[in-house]
């Protein structure tokens, strides 16, 4: 760390001065850069200023983003967005508002932590759950600062931040979910442990089946004796269209018309799209 010699020696006429301002080693002296980046046009020259600035600064951005290291992101990608950070900091700078340090900080700071809110979700969360999580953490944090404090409950939490108790649970339970769970994660210690995925039901077809029984009921209802006789007989006790055609003595294709007419009646019925009588050879749509 380097520290300004101009500032004020302890013991002078001015040493209860605001303390000497300590500069890190990877803060260039780049002010004839900024101001001569300031005044180029969009061109080749001007690229290649500010591809000197960021050379010159990428130690500093590169240091930030080790302040986020084992958070679950390989620091490497951090340095990725640290460095897209300077960049965007660069850029924005004007040289007449002060030290470009004390601009690129918070701009690249806040790009690394936009980054975590962002991107390091496992699943979408929306943006006012994952504002109610940092609450509920920083609080945590407060409430806990001395040792052997119990942890805090809800009402406390409440209490501290201004939040409601809702609000709480809800950041309370976004503190759990930045990570999803596998499904083969065991769930039991147990020899006949279990994982996630055999806690997760199936679809069950059975239900679809009982949905068309429920919507043909009354299509059936409404077929003829004869044809509804016919169709139990093919459907239900599965009988060949030639033995029911011997048993009500007709011809088997008479009875294949039948079938395929009463499906579609009954099909239509279901639907909506039938209109007018639905019975035939004297029988109303009551038969």
């Amino acid at each position: 760390m380097l520290i300004d010699t101009s500032a004020p020696r302890p013991g002078s006429s001015d040493a209860t001065a605001a303390p000497p301002r300590r500069r890190h080693d990877d803060a260039p002296d780049t002010a004839a850069l900024f101001a001569r980046l300031a005044s180029l046009e969009e061109g080749p020259e001007r690229d290649a200023v500010r591809d000197e600035l960021a050379t010159a600064w990428l130690p500093m951005a590169h240091r930030i983003a080790g302040r986020f290291r084992d958070r679950g992101e390989s620091i490497e990608d951090l340095r990725q967005v640290a460095a897209l950070g300077l960049v965007k900091a660069i850029d924005r700078f004007d040289p007449s508002r002060g030290a470009f340090e004390s601009y690129a900080v918070p701009t690249i700071t806040g790009e690394v932590k936009r980054h975590f809110r962002d991107r390091m979700w496992a699943l979408r969360v929306p943006r006012r759950v994952q504002e109610l999580r940092n609450k509920v953490r920083v609080a945590r944090r407060e409430l806990t600062q001395n040792p052997g404090t119990p942890e805090p409950s809800i009402e406390d939490i409440a209490a501290h931040t201004g939040l409601t108790e809702e609000e709480v649970g809800a950041g309370m339970e976004a503190l759990e979910s930045f990570s999803t769970l596998s499904l083969d994660a065991e769930l039991s210690s147990d020899d006949d442990g279990y994982s996630l995925a055999d806690t997760l039901g199936a679809a069950d077809t059975s239900y679809d089946v009982v949905v068309d029984r429920e919507s043909a009921k009354e299509g059936l209802r409404r077929l003829p004796e004869r044809e509804r006789a016919i169709l139990y007989m093919r459907f239900f006790e599965d009988m060949t269209q030639s033995r029911i055609a011997d048993r009500l003595g007709i011809s088997q294709m008479h009875v294949s018309r039948l079938i395929s007419r009463s499906c579609a009646r009954v099909r239509a019925d279901v639907m909506g799209q039938r209109k007018g009588p639905r019975g035939t050879g004297g029988h109303s749509a009551t038969a």
